[in-house]
């Protein structure tokens, strides 16, 4: 695989001020950049893309993205999902397959978003993909922060939750393989359509998910591994750890 891939492949990263868990996440400065510039910049080396483009309802980070020169899609501010939000965006942009970074990964890598794509572009019976990666340890497989994902033999998704699974109870965290969404999710531009027409499923609901809503009308979600480790941002705490990895990191050097 190579840039040379005859498929159209853009990235949209849904933003937006209100998370409840963290309000202004998209904003909040790492090394004294805003977290969403971080995403942008990381994810736009990837030779494989022909655009990369931010999905936001809100005015502050249209205008923060314009500051560092990035494209912008104001969207509806009623979508729920940001998968709903992506495919609004999308309806704009010509392309093939279109990849959803989500704009709390800071961390995001070329090789993450090359990987992630390999199935979309072997198959043409793919509805969508997602990026995963190993628990490493039991604080962050109890943390409901985390989406955890149960898989089947062939690296579908049997299931996603904020609760741990597997139960640890019988065999125990050392001796589970135990794995966590890594919000990187590649879609046939028109799956991801068809995904935004379908209704809201009670699961989706229940877990606050959107991958539950693909699985729930029976389509399946095939998992990937991520080439690199990857620390998403969910509290304050998280932001921290992130300014730590990113001060060794070498793909930031390129753009700090």
């Amino acid at each position: 695989m190579n840039a040379n891939t005859k498929e159209k492949i853009i990235v949209i990263i849904p933003a937006r001020m209100g998370s409840s868990r963290f309000p202004g996440k998209p904003l909040a400065p790492i090394l004294g950049r805003p977290m969403i510039e971080h995403v942008y910049r990381r994810t736009e080396m990837c030779t494989l893309l022909s655009g990369v483009y931010v999905a936001t309802c809100d005015e502050e980070i249209r205008l923060a993205v314009k500051k560092f020169g990035g494209n912008v899609i104001m969207t509806s501010p009623l979508h729920q999902r940001a998968s709903d939000r992506v495919a609004e965006a999308a309806q704009t942009l010509s392309a093939d397959i279109v990849v959803m970074v989500q704009g709390d990964e800071p961390l995001v890598t070329p090789q993450m978003i090359a990987k992630s794509v390999v199935p979309l572009l072997e198959r043409t019976d793919c509805f969508c993909v997602n990026l995963v990666q190993r628990i490493e340890n039991a604080d962050d497989f109890e943390d409901p922060n985390t989406i955890k994902v149960v898989m089947d033999r062939t690296g579908n998704a049997i299931y996603f939750s904020r609760e741990p699974i597997p139960t640890r109870r019988i065999l125990g965290f050392d001796k589970l393989q135990t794995y966590k969404q890594v919000c990187i999710i590649p879609f046939f531009k028109e799956m991801l359509f068809r995904f935004n027409e379908l209704s809201p499923t009670p699961l989706e609901q229940a877990e606050s998910i959107d991958m539950l809503r693909v699985m729930e009308h029976g389509y399946k979600v095939q998992l990937v591994e991520s080439p690199d480790k990857t620390q998403s941002v969910d509290t304050l705490a998280d932001l921290k750890k992130v300014e730590i990895l990113m001060q060794q990191d070498l793909l930031s050097k390129k753009y700090l």
